[in-house]
């Protein structure tokens, strides 16, 4: 019996430990100090520019162009009962609230009016039924309204924050009895980043100097009270769009409030074992996405976006703040390992592990998840440094030569110059990146490997431009900044000649079919 009670009380201890919060003597101020760095919002009310038709062109992008048809001021003049269909363009892509004024010009309004509206970033959006949907992502992303007007004259705003540049409208029902006109409309476009960023040096090129005004547009779109995933659909905040979006910040609009309140939102709402989920969102209140996946290698970045941020603001204050969060990431550094020292990737996997890196479905995970790992532990062991806490990852400079070193003998095939992944040795972008960038890889073999990569046929390229930064990062570190440019130029600037107001979220170039917004 005695033996028994024992037992049961250290059973009971143990399970109080788990279940205690990891941090509940600093979740409540890391919740507060987000909170204090909530931005206010920058608000431009913005007008349309012009009527447009669309018409089919195999030459434009995904087979739809828009063609210029008249002054907005037409729309306006007449009955909008002999101008159902219409296409408004406002000229540019906005984020923001939308509304429409309308006014009866003949009889009595004596029923509701009924019109659609379709709201669109790209013109095939507005020519290309909804219905039936075929997607898995939720049908209510895609932004059409149906509403109703039941007293004229009346202002219609729409309630939820849209992503568009052109919108359709469409007449569903009205009454025979009279006739009315649409009088005017707006978006109040909005945004968090209110500096202006230096200009480019003279003598840029046109192409890049358009690839830098979409990718300040679009930066500026998701930059609302959190770094955005996207303003159009997943309007919330994850930690991979926080890293690459701040490190943009930081050499633009340089709002470093918004990446102290991102980090600090993360930090507050990370799990009770001390680890973070891969998102968050603000409203009603501040809460994470419990019970999907945790994302291993967006749990890793946290800590360089920290260390970056502390290099860009010497905010030493909050770094020291979130350290413990920080240190805490690391220790799966070595959960998942191979008896070789490689990352184990299949049994991340089966424990529910999210294994993220890039959309394409095809890549194997495993030598750019163990980048990811030994680049994590290099930045983590700096910002140690930076904080003077050096002494309490003395283990960490061992682990990086012990990764290292298993990445080279069992990952680098010295005779074909290349990094491959997993049982079938596959060869991919995203390999080559990740083992550039920690260091795995000499400056010589780095430049052999991305230089190779980029001609092989079968390669598994990236499936959207996050794994292209890493990619374009890579050769800069390896000093190839001709064939860095050459990519930005031909990936992002194949974008803005395909029309793009901003950057979309997944994009392939030999098949405008695979495309995201």
């Amino acid at each position: 019996m005695k033996y028994f009670l024992t037992f049961s009380l250290l059973a009971g201890m143990a399970l109080n430990i788990q279940s205690q919060d990891f941090y509940s003597t600093q979740r409540a101020s890391w919740l507060r100090k987000a909170e204090a760095n909530k931005p206010s919002l920058f608000e431009t009310i913005k007008q349309p520019v012009g009527l447009v038709t669309i018409e089919e062109d195999s030459r434009a992008f995904q087979g739809w162009a828009v063609k210029p048809k008249s002054p907005v001021a037409e729309l306006y003049k007449k009955s909008f009962k002999a101008q159902s269909g219409v296409v408004v363009d406002f000229g540019e892509h906005l984020t923001g609230y939308y509304s429409l004024t309308l006014k009866p010009i003949q009889g009595t309004s004596d029923a509701p009016l009924r019109l659609k509206l379709t709201f669109g970033e790209v013109p095939s959006e507005l020519v290309t039924p909804f219905d039936p949907y075929p997607g898995t992502l939720s049908r209510a992303w895609l932004q059409d309204e149906i509403v109703t007007i039941t007293e004229l004259p009346a202002t219609l705003t729409i309630s939820r924050r849209l992503a568009f540049r052109y919108v359709k409208l469409e007449l569903l029902g009205s009454s025979p009895f009279f006739d009315f006109a649409i009088t005017g409309m707006s978006c109040k476009a909005t945004t968090s980043a209110i500096t202006q960023p230096a200009p480019l040096k003279e003598g840029t090129s046109n192409l890049i100097r358009e690839i830098d005004r979409i990718g300040l547009a679009t930066l500026k779109e998701c930059m609302q009270t959190v770094y955005e995933d996207g303003p159009k659909r997943d309007q919330r905040l994850w930690i991979g769009d926080l890293y690459l979006e701040a490190l943009a910040n930081t050499y633009s609009f340089k709002n470093h409030e918004l990446t102290r309140r991102c980090l600090y939102l993360l930090a507050g709402l990370s799990n009770k074992n001390g680890f973070l989920f891969s998102n968050v969102f603000e409203t009603p209140e501040p809460h994470a996405q419990e019970g999907a996946p945790f994302l291993f290698d967006y749990s890793l970045l946290y800590n360089v976006s920290l260390k970056d941020y502390l290099v860009a603001t010497h905010d030493k204050e909050t770094a020291l703040d979130l350290w413990p969060l920080a240190k805490k990431q690391i220790e799966n550094a070595t959960t998942y390992l191979t008896p070789e020292g490689i990352f184990d990737h299949t049994q991340a996997i089966k424990d529910r592990w999210w294994l993220f890196v890039d959309w394409n479905d095809k890549l194997d995970r495993q030598a750019a998840i163990h980048g990811i790992i030994i680049y994590s532990l290099k930045q983590t062991y700096e910002l140690a440094k930076m904080l003077g806490k050096e002494n309490e990852l003395e283990h960490v400079p061992g682990l990086i030569k012990k990764f290292t070193a298993a990445a080279r003998k069992n990952l680098y095939d010295k005779k074909a110059g290349v990094f491959v992944s997993g049982a079938e040795r596959q060869v991919s972008y995203a390999s080559q990146a990740w083992m550039v960038l920690s260091g795995v890889a000499t400056q010589a073999e780095g430049q052999k490997a991305l230089k190779q990569v980029m001609t092989l046929p079968d390669v598994v390229k990236p499936g959207a431009p996050y794994l292209y930064h890493y990619f374009i990062e890579a050769l800069l570190q390896s000093g190839l900044k001709t064939e860095a440019k050459q990519l930005v130029s031909d990936y992002w600037g194949g974008m803005v000649n395909k029309g793009a107001d901003t950057f979309w979220e997944v994009y392939d170039p030999s098949n405008e079919k695979t495309f995201a917004l």
